[in-house]
C-alpha cells in the first residue's frame, strides 16, 4: 500500500467520524487530504520511504478563525487517533518536519511554500515562486473539503502560470540548455575538464526536464523525483526519460552530444507546434529571444534574464 491510499483509508476509517462527532459545528468548514513535500504525496513512495515521514496520517486544514477557536482541541483529538493502521505505523517524523501532517491553517500551509497569504495574482508573484514549491502545493489528494476552502486556492495554482510567465521560463530554458548542452559540453570535453563536463551534462538534463514540464503546463517535483516524474508527461515525457538514461549511462562522448542535439530538435519542434517560436534554427539560443518577444507585459519582455 502506498502512502496516499493509506492516508485516505485512515481518514475515512477514523478521522471523519472523529470530526463529525466532536467538531460538528465546524465539520463543513474543515478540509482534509494529504498534500506536501513527501514522496507519498507524489505517489513515488516505496519500501525505502517508510523509514521516515511515512505512515498513518493526514492533513487537516482550517481557516484562521476556526483554528484560533478550535485548532488546539482538534489537534489533540487528531493525536488520539490510532497510531497504527492497516499494519503500518507509527509514523516517525524527521525533526523539524512534524508539521507535514496534522492540524494547520489553509493560509499557513500555502504561505509556507509560496511566501504569500493569498493566491498569486501579479506576474511578479508568480515569478517569485519556485517551481518545485508549486509542485508541493498541488500534488497529493484532497479527501474532504465541503466548503472548498483549501481546494479553491489549489485550483488557482493548478490553472498554471500566466502565459507571459510560462514564456519567460521557456525562453530562459532555451538559453541555459543551449549554453550547457549545445555549446559548453563539447568544449569542456575537448579541454579535458571533468567537473565542467559533468556539470554541463547534468544541468542540461535538469533544464531539459524543466522545459518538458513547462511544455506540458505541469509543475515539477523535488529533484530526486524529477526524472521519474517526467516519464509520465504526455508531451515528450517518455522520449526524454529514455534519452536521458542513454546520456547518463553512456561513456561515448560523441554519442552523448548526438543525443543532446536530437533532444534539442524535439524541443524545437514542440516550440513550433505550440506557437512559441517560428525560428528555423537548430540552436536553442536562437529560439529564446523569439519566445521572449511573444510576452505581452512590456517590462517582462524587455528584461531578458535567466528565470528559474
Amino acid at each position: 500500500m502506498q502512502g496516499l491510499e493509506l492516508a485516505r483509508n485512515y481518514f475515512f476509517e477514523f478521522g471523519l467520524a472523529m470530526i463529525r462527532e466532536s467538531f460538528g459545528d465546524i465539520t463543513d468548514r474543515i478540509a482534509v487530504g494529504l498534500v506536501g513535500p513527501g514522496s507519498e504525496c507524489y505517489g513515488f513512495d516505496d519500501e525505502l520511504s517508510r523509514d521516515h515521514d511515512w505512515g498513518p496520517g493526514f492533513c487537516v486544514w482550517l481557516d484562521r478563525e476556526d483554528y484560533s477557536l478550535r485548532g488546539e482541541e482538534l489537534a489533540a483529538a487528531y493525536h488520539r487517533l490510532p497510531r497504527v493502521f492497516a499494519g503500518f505505523g507509527p509514523r516517525r517524523a524527521t525533526p523539524g518536519e512534524e508539521g507535514r501532517v496534522g492540524v494547520m491553517t489553509v493560509n499557513g500551509f500555502y504561505e509556507r511554500y509560496t511566501g504569500l497569504d493569498h493566491p498569486p495574482q501579479r506576474v511578479r508573484d508568480w515569478l517569485a515562486l519556485p517551481e518545485q514549491n508549486l509542485g508541493i502545493c498541488t500534488n497529493g489528494m484532497v479527501f474532504y473539503d465541503p466548503a472548498d476552502s483549501f481546494s479553491s486556492w489549489r485550483r488557482h495554482l493548478l490553472g498554471y502560470y500566466p502565459e507571459d510567465v510560462r514564456r519567460k521560463k521557456v525562453a530562459s530554458r532555451c538559453m541555459t540548455m543551449s549554453q550547457t548542452g549545445q555549446y559548453n559540453l563539447a568544449r569542456s570535453l575537448k579541454r579535458g575538464e571533468p567537473f565542467a563536463t559533468l556539470y554541463c551534462e547534468l544541468r542540461f538534463c535538469n533544464d531539459l526536464m524543466s522545459m518538458v514540464f513547462l511544455l506540458n503546463r505541469r509543475y515539477p517535483p523535488f529533484y530526486k523525483w524529477l526524472h521519474r516524474a517526467v516519464k509520465e508527461l504526455p508531451i515528450l515525457g517518455s522520449a526524454v526519460f529514455e534519452r536521458i538514461c542513454e546520456i547518463l549511462n553512456s561513456s561515448d562522448c560523441e554519442k552523448k552530444i548526438a543525443i543532446i542535439e536530437a533532444l534539442c530538435i524535439l524541443v524545437i519542434d514542440e516550440l513550433h507546434r505550440q506557437g512559441l517560436s517560428d525560428s528555423g534554427s537548430r540552436f536553442l539560443a536562437d529560439h529564446g529571444p523569439v519566445v521572449q518577444a511573444g510576452i505581452l507585459d512590456p517590462d517582462l519582455r524587455r528584461n531578458f534574464t535567466v528565470c528559474r
